[in-house]
């Protein structure tokens, strides 16, 4: 079957319920096969069958969007569709070089966007659809041995990996042989007394077999202009530390460093593997059924609307509807709860849940590249990429810092033999090339951004997605916390909990009224109207339809005027009303001018609520505050109930906006605000706040586009979490920085002085480079329970 695909731009679209009314009519029109819009981003994605008549089903849209939302404008957007491809950089071990083969692999043509992401090995490239991917690829390994030759470039894939690791292990093996001969005939040489000559021929081949690779790096890099590195440094000290005869120390500083990058990669791996596990909710495969048999497939491979079965034990591969069988899920990987939940016929499951007890057929309803498990992953994958302030100064400071350390060496060497009495060039130029070792910003380069991913690992697995070091460090900050209420602090689900009608209007007749004006809406207060009611409404007896932004509905069923919403709604038509006081959400009636009564709706708060904001308090949040469209009764009552510090009420979606911008004057420099709400209806006030949090955003693709840290449960105590693991990755990061500056500075000063040897600047390079890193694999073991800690 061919069909065709269109993008359109829905500007000025502010209407959430509105957006899903577009959507269900569109795919009423003939020869349509798939409709999409998405408030967040304000697109529509439409494929249809109708070919050959795609421009006129093109303007029956627009007919459509005209005719529900007037003032929206509609225009086309030319589909460039873009592939995003992974790749594995074998043998890449230095943070410095990944910095280089992003900014290269970016300037290549046909390439959108590049993100090397160091800990995890890979290359995220975003090439156009129309693109060759074989020239892609070529150009990228072409690009990548300028810079790192010995860096091999293949396609990320699970058929990849496990020969990756197996090559991986492979050249630590031939690494570990080839140090293990260079170290014995360097103990020879040191244990046994030989001539001059024979002396000088066994270090010298102690050292290339040691050393020969580094030596080859550094020619390599001059030639290419990059010349301060740490196989430069190194090269320089032990090359000048055979020139003037310290020929052991030559050989054994090349031999610990080597040795401490062999430890320092193993170490390295050791966190990749543990964060990759951390992670490890990617499906292997679906059972499909076909006909009465099953077959095991590729998850890719499964089509919407296919039934695929999930046993006992297996992961759940993709997104459906339950269609038969009852079972317990495990949904801790995604979710970080770990009391399962009950999967029933007509429950929806996500990909990565573990099915625990009994066989589910399982209708799918997403596509696995568009299932939440893939967009997870690809959302934890890509968040490296936004680096956090603290990984941005390192790596500026690292640029400086190296070339002032090297020609503060050279200073050293050849100052104080000029003007110091006594002072000799072999005695200064040690010391200099003790400097040189020492000067290797390894510890920070690589432990901080490992900090950062292992931190943003860490949240996953507690059902928290942030979508980069930013956000992360962010979290740290935050001072005013500014929630939405419907969903967020309440559970969003409305029971009608009195019928009030006036005059000579029955209960009964008040609630088909309102039916009717609720019946088009996918408000939750008009749910459990509809819910209420428990009839099927005669739809076609509607004759008009209109939705008036902030005050409620109006419509027109058999010539008579319905009027459904708030107080202002009554106002703004001149109906007189009810003045009574109602703590609840009140839905006012009136037909054809008249009043006819009101509903009040209730909703309960959400029990983890009143903890959270407890928690934010403890964590030092000074501001607690809630925006509401509700009434003023309702909203203190909440309010009351929460220890909030302010209840702002009966505002319209631009109206929360305002009130974010007012909040965000009374916030310091440094200080964040964070903005809580579904993601959906609250997608403009999440964009403007300074980190914009959606709550429950599992299987919510709108959520997981528009804010910047997604809770994968409707538990707002989720929050105190996240800000507890930013803060435990700050302190980790922080410590890293410190004991790696510290550490540094002391061993600089004596090896400036002549009191610290090559033997103690080894350690204050490789050795603080492997304690650092090794502190950075902390971060992962993060314990919800642990004690707040306030700021």
């Amino acid at each position: 079957m061919v069909t065709g695909r269109k993008e359109l731009l829905l500007e000025g679209l502010n209407c959430a319920s509105c957006a899903s009314k577009i959507e269900e009519q569109i795919k009423a029109l003939a020869g349509v096969t798939e409709v999409s819009v998405n408030f967040a981003t304000k697109k529509l994605s439409l494929e249809t069958e109708r070919v050959e008549e795609l421009e006129q089903v093109i303007q029956e849209v627009r007919n459509i969007i005209r005719k529900l939302e007037p003032d929206v404008t509609v225009s086309e957007k030319k589909v460039d569709f873009t592939q995003k491809k992974a790749f594995l950089l074998m043998g890449l071990d230095c943070a410095n070089c990944a910095a280089k083969i992003e900014s290269q692999v970016q300037n290549i043509s046909g390439v959108k966007s590049a993100m090397v992401n160091f800990p995890a090995k890979k290359l995220l490239v975003e090439v156009s659809s129309g693109s060759n991917n074989a020239d892609i690829l070529s150009h990228i390994q072409e690009r990548i041995k300028r810079i790192e030759p010995d860096v091999e470039v293949r396609p990320a894939g699970e058929e990849k990996k496990v020969l990756a690791r197996e090559e991986e292990k492979h050249g630590e093996k031939m690494e570990t042989i080839r140090l293990a001969v260079g170290a014995l005939l360097f103990a020879v040489a040191i244990v046994f007394t030989f001539s001059f000559t024979t002396e000088a021929v066994l270090y010298g081949i102690s050292y290339l077999l040691v050393g020969g690779e580094v030596l080859l790096k550094s020619v390599r890099n001059i030639s290419r202009g990059q010349v301060f590195d740490e196989n430069f440094l190194m090269s320089i000290a032990t090359l000048g530390a055979f020139a003037i005869r310290q020929f052991p120390e030559a050989v054994a500083v090349m031999l610990f460093y080597q040795v401490g990058e062999l430890f320092q990669d193993y170490a390295v791996n050791r966190s990749r593997k543990s964060i990759a596990s951390l992670m490890d909710i990617r499906p292997d495969f679906a059972n499909l059924k076909v006909g009465n048999e099953t077959k095991q497939v590729s998850p890719e491979s499964v089509n919407i609307g296919d039934i695929i079965v999930v046993k006992p034990g297996e992961k759940v591969p993709l997104d459906g509807k339950v269609v038969e069988g009852t079972s317990m899920v495990d949904t801790s990987a995604m979710t970080g709860e770990s009391v399962p939940r009950e999967a029933v016929p007509g429950g929806d499951v996500l990909a990565g849940f573990i099915n625990k007890s009994g066989v589910l057929s399982i209708e799918v309803t997403k596509k696995f590249a568009e299932s939440t498990v893939s967009k997870i992953l690809d959302l934890v994958e890509n968040a490296a990429g936004k680096k956090a302030p603290t990984e941005n100064f390192i790596t500026k400071f690292a640029r400086y810092y190296t070339p002032v350390v090297v020609f503060g060496a050279l200073g050293i060497a050849l100052l104080p033999p000029l003007f110091i009495p006594g002072a000799t060039f072999s005695q200064w130029i040690y010391r200099a090339l003790v400097v040189l070792v020492i000067s290797c910003p390894c510890a920070l380069v690589i432990s901080i951004p490992l900090g950062f991913f292992g931190g943003i690992g860490g949240a996953s697995r507690n059902g928290v997605l942030v979508k980069g070091g930013n956000y992360l460090e962010a979290l740290n900050n935050v001072k005013i916390a500014v929630f939405d209420k419907t969903g967020t602090l309440t559970k969003g689900v409305f029971k009608v909990t009195s019928l009030v009608p006036a005059g000579d209007f029955s209960k009964d007749k008040l609630l088909e009224y309102a039916s009717f004006a609720e019946v088009h809406s996918n408000h939750p207060i008009a749910k459990s109207i509809i819910e209420a009611y428990g009839q099927k409404v005669a739809t076609e007896k509607i004759e008009t339809y209109e939705e008036i932004s902030g005050h409620g509905i109006k419509v027109k069923v058999g010539g008579e005027e319905i009027l459904a919403g708030n107080i202002k709604l009554m106002k703004k038509e001149g109906v007189e009303y009810s003045q009574e006081q109602i703590v609840g959400t009140v839905v006012h009636l009136a037909v054809n001018k008249k009043y006819a009564g009101y509903i009040v709706i209730s909703d309960e708060i959400k029990e983890d609520s009143p903890r959270a904001m407890q928690q934010l308090k403890e964590l030092g949040v000074r501001k607690l505050v809630m925006l509401t469209g509700d009434n003023q009764a309702v909203g203190q009552a909440v309010g009351k109930s929460l220890g909030l510090d302010e209840v702002r009420a009966e505002l319209l979606p631009d109206h929360k906006v305002e009130q974010v911008e007012k909040l965000n004057r009374e916030k310091g420099p440094k200080e964040r605000l964070m903005f809580v709400g579904d993601g959906i209806n609250d997608a403009p006030v999440l964009a403007r706040a300074d980190i914009g949090v959606a709550m429950g955003g599992l299987g919510s693709d709108a959520a997981i586009e528009a804010a910047d840290v997604v809770l994968m449960t409707d538990e707002p105590s989720k929050l105190a979490t996240a800000i507890k693991i930013a803060r435990r990755t700050r302190g980790i990061v922080w410590q890293n920085i410190i004991m790696a500056m510290l550490v540094k500075g002391i061993f600089l000063v004596l090896g400036a002085f002549g009191v610290a040897t090559m033997w103690e600047a080894v350690f204050a390079d490789v050795g603080v480079a492997l304690i650092a890193i090794l502190n950075a694999m902390r971060v992962m073991r993060f314990n919800p329970a642990e004690p707040l800690v306030a700021r």
